[in-house]
């Protein structure tokens, strides 16, 4: 039986485990409180035998015969057999008095039992005192030695007693000293009341030991109750600890359970206890914000996957187009000015185009990692009004409007600002006829933002194309980038370019009618 239970409670106490800590500090404040209230107990029921021990000892000592006192100052060596019980009927009735140390016979009119001893002075020591602090034990030849005090100690007793000064001991208290044997006793004082000796003390005590015996066993059985109370606690603390770190047990579970490719697992937050709920939300908070991370983690390996296949095929298709014209120079046409000609030019636009490819890319590397822009109050107007004439020229015979609002500041890099207007309206151009087309660039200000658009009335742009034309090398079969033979990546630095500015751009376009872009920018003004 002592064996399962060992292995029972080896088996759910791991040692360092939380269980077993709870299980361990809680049996050690529950073993300090008993301990506590131990030591109170003992020391509350110490005082009340005392006390109630010194009651009966003064009760005793108002209850003793006074003609026994009276022989025995006069004649301390006079058999008190023959002298005991002249004044017997002057006192209250003594408890001692009523039977002999049988307990069960009457005793004598003389207060002796058979061998003439007293029945007052069985375990009781008792002392006189008069006035001048003169000391007669009374019980000593009969048995218990009375503790003999200090005179001046008799006297300060017998002046508090009668004057009730503070300074002296108050007559109901009790002291405990040792006799002549070493015997310790609890002794108490009373006032003989006698007309015949004022200021005399009547001193009677008893030996502690059943006091102590008394009190030892209280504890005893105190200490007994304590240790089958702990055991108890512990039989019915562990199952109930295990119970309430059910919740705790499922947390383990699930996070076992969790990895890399599996983070949409959750764990309740409605367990019955606040700590674990707390504990619960903050958990599937690091797993929602893990799982996101990991699906950015994907669209950026993807994005990155696509961006590196996407520039491998703009830079293939110029550099195949080179390497052709290459061959035909090396096999003759090198000699033919016009064919000569015709490669060079061709040649030519091709590394422009890797050029402007390769500077796009590097531009688009820096805004992603930690644009550097020179950024400053600008005004936008003053900015959009310098660049009319570039932008009439770029426009050929087609038709450009502005609708330009006076004294609009923004916070921006300049540069920046015209290779964002320039992107735009340049793909405005491409996909505007020359012909009836028309290029409205307008710029309003409130208090708070600026709204500057650039609208065509080009071709437009089909609505399943519309949420990625802002993607890098988006293509599609009418898209407006491949129809011009761009690269895709204008509007993908013009989107970098007005966020790096904490700005927002977006598109609207209807198919025949065409497209207008939407730039918002935080005012400065």
């Amino acid at each position: 039986m002592i064996r399962r239970a060992r292995e029972w409670a080896r088996a759910r106490l791991v040692p360092g485990s939380l269980r077993s800590q709870l299980l361990v500090r809680s049996l050690f404040i529950l073993a300090a409180l008993l301990l506590l209230i131990g030591a109170l107990q003992y020391w509350l029921m110490k005082d009340f035998l005392y006390q109630s021990r010194a009651e009966g000892l003064r009760a005793q000592a108002m209850s003793v015969p006074m003609g026994l006192l009276k022989r025995q100052e006069e004649t301390p060596g006079l058999d008190a057999r023959t002298e005991v019980g002249t004044d017997t009927g002057s006192s209250p009735a003594n408890p001692n008095l009523d039977q002999d140390d049988d307990g069960d016979k009457p005793r004598s009119q003389t207060g002796m039992n058979q061998e003439g001893r007293p029945f007052v002075f069985r375990d009781i020591s008792l002392a006189l005192i008069d006035s001048e602090g003169s000391y007669t034990d009374v019980s000593g030849e009969f048995g218990m030695q009375s503790p003999q005090l200090a005179k001046t100690e008799y006297a300060g007793i017998a002046a508090g007693m009668t004057t009730g000064h503070k300074e002296h001991r108050a007559p109901d208290e009790y002291r405990i000293v040792q006799d002549s044997s070493g015997t310790e006793q609890l002794v108490v004082f009373s006032p003989l009341r006698h007309p015949g000796q004022p200021g005399s003390l009547i001193q009677m005590g008893t030996s502690t030991e059943p006091l102590k015996e008394q009190l030892l066993q209280q504890l005893l059985i105190f200490v007994v109750l304590s240790c089958l109370a702990l055991a108890g606690g512990i039989l019915l603390y562990i199952p109930v600890l295990r119970r309430t770190l059910v919740p705790l047990s499922r947390m383990v579970e699930v996070v076992q359970q969790t990895d890399a490719g599996n983070l949409a697992e959750r764990l309740p937050v409605s367990q019955g206890q606040v700590e674990i709920d707390r504990l619960s939300r903050s958990f599937n908070g690091m797993l929602e914000r893990l799982e996101h991370s990991f699906e950015a983690e994907r669209e950026s390996k993807e994005l990155m996957r696509q961006f590196i296949a996407d520039a491998s095929h703009e830079l293939r298709t110029p550099l195949t187009s080179i390497h052709g014209f290459l061959e035909v120079l090396l096999r003759g046409a090198a000699d033919n000015p016009e064919k000569l000609h015709a490669a060079l030019t061709s040649m030519h636009g091709e590394s422009r185009r890797i050029n402007k490819l390769v500077e796009d890319l590097l531009l688009l590397t820096k805004l992603d990692q930690a644009p550097q822009l020179q950024s400053g109050p600008l005004r936008l107007d003053a900015l959009l009004r310098e660049m009319q004439p570039q932008l009439l020229m770029l426009a050929g015979n087609r038709t450009v409007r502005l609708d330009v609002t006076a004294d609009v500041t923004v916070c921006a890099d300049p540069d920046k600002m015209k290779q964002v207007v320039l992107n735009l309206f340049h793909n405005a151009v491409q996909h505007t006829l020359e012909d009836g087309g028309l290029i409205i660039l307008s710029l309003h200000a409130s208090k708070e933002q600026v709204d500057m658009r650039i609208q065509d009335n080009g071709s437009g742009i089909d609505p399943q194309h519309l949420p990625h034309i802002f993607d890098r090398f988006y293509r599609s079969e009418s898209s407006r980038t491949r129809k011009s033979g761009g690269a895709g990546l204008g509007l993908s630095i013009t989107k970098s370019i007005v966020e790096a500015h904490h700005g927002t751009i977006r598109a609207e376009s209807t198919p025949g009618e065409g497209t207008c872009f939407h730039i918002t920018l935080p005012s400065a003004n």
